[in-house]
């Protein structure tokens, strides 16, 4: 029996919730016993993270371009086995260079069964409709830190971190890969209607009627995406610390940034209810003033505006998470969205990789004030969408 849309979502988003809480959400929990386990600084373990960034950043556009070609479920399959894989090498590990390795695998499996994967797998099957499917996988995956980091948690103290990452890895296999095996039954839109749908792919300058070169777009996309990831990935690393700065107390700022998951959900409510026949360029554009915004009342009200800076910074990356997949489609076509999408995504894990600690580097010198950073950035990406002006027809 064939599966619809919905049933490809909710596969799909159960899938990415098991992908992202065993990869970026695995080292918030198990950091610390890994590197006293293997004698290796806690620093350095980050460090093999940062570099499976980089090795993802590399794979993105090969298994974009494999996805364009022959469809998700292959790329997606192998990217479980090599999940799998890379979690039993860390089980394992005894010294620095083993999480090395064991990291590099895990990029390769992040660079090609995370969100740009599951989108190009959506947008393979159903073209210009795929943004209510890229949607809804990032509403089903927006909780994979409420159920990773409580479950490694549980289980690290129950028996080990090596435990833990055998169970994710079982996991892969067990679960990831029959949920990705089906894509097999899953009923595509016609590939006739698929080219009908597709925008002119042009776009035009602002007060001018010159067009503006598909190149330059790219580009601009591109930087918006690095500066957006830069910004949240950032915050993922500080916020408690940038909260503390601003005077609120340790246990109030935990609270507090405990809102940004649940924020980050309901911006994705949003954009699936109010926004959902709203241009990907002005959802992205609302969404990137939104950390700004959350900076100015943190500047204003100090400590009391904690919560309000964690809810408005969540609302905004929960719906830039979406616009990173639904504004290429939109604007560039699904014809070859797989490899662009591996490409435009490129500079957007590079800077996440160093993001960490470059922003840490703005904090301990700066506290508080080093929103300003984030905030010129997210500024600067807003003016770069604002120079896209897309035509009429799109």
């Amino acid at each position: 029996m064939a599966l619809n849309r919905t049933q490809v979502t909710v596969m799909l988003g159960i899938a990415q919730t098991l992908s992202w809480a065993s990869s970026y959400y695995l080292l918030a929990v198990l950091a610390k016993p890994i590197s006293l386990s293997t004698s290796t600084s806690y620093s350095l373990v980050f460090g093999a993270f940062s570099a499976a960034l980089l090795v993802a950043a590399a794979v993105g556009p090969i298994a974009g371009r494999l996805i364009d070609r022959f469809g998700g479920r292959s790329v997606l399959l192998a990217s479980n086995l090599v999940f799998a894989c890379g979690l039993l090498m860390l089980s394992q590990a005894t010294q620095t260079l083993h999480i090395f390795v064991a990291w590099a695998f895990m990029g390769v499996a992040m660079g090609s069964g995370l969100y740009e994967a599951a989108f190009a797998s959506v947008v393979h099957l159903y073209g210009q409709d795929a943004r209510p499917a890229i949607t809804g996988i990032t509403l089903f995956a927006g909780f994979a830190s409420t159920v990773g980091w409580p479950l490694s948690s549980y289980l690290e103290g129950l028996y080990d971190w090596r435990v833990v990452c055998m169970f994710w890895a079982a996991l892969h296999l067990l679960l990831g890969l029959p949920l990705n095996a089906w894509l097999s039954r899953a009923k595509p839109t016609p590939r006739e209607v698929v080219e009908e749908q597709e925008p002119p792919g042009a776009v035009s300058e602002g007060g001018n009627n010159a067009g503006l070169s598909l190149q330059r777009t790219a580009y601009l996309m591109a930087y918006v995406f690095a500066a957006s990831w830069f910004i949240s990935t950032a915050m993922a690393s500080h916020l408690p610390q940038i909260l503390q700065a601003s005077g609120a107390t340790l246990a109030a700022s935990i609270a507090a940034a405990a809102l940004v998951g649940p924020a980050q959900v309901a911006g994705r409510v949003l954009e699936y209810s109010f926004l959902k026949k709203a241009h990907p360029l002005f959802s992205a554009r609302l969404a990137i003033l939104a950390h700004p915004l959350a900076a100015v009342c943190l500047g204003l009200a100090g400590a009391p505006a904690a919560s309000i800076f964690a809810i408005l910074h969540g609302l905004g990356n929960g719906i830039l998470t979406i616009a990173i997949g639904t504004l290429p489609l939109k604007v560039f076509g699904s014809q070859g969205y797989g490899q662009r999408q591996g490409w435009l995504m490129v500079p957007a894990r590079i800077v996440q990789a160093g993001s960490p600690f470059l922003f840490g580097l703005a904090v301990a010198n700066w506290g508080s004030q080093a929103l300003w950073l984030s905030s010129l950035l997210a500024i600067s990406a807003f003016a770069a969408l604002w120079s896209m002006r897309v035509s009429p027809q799109q």
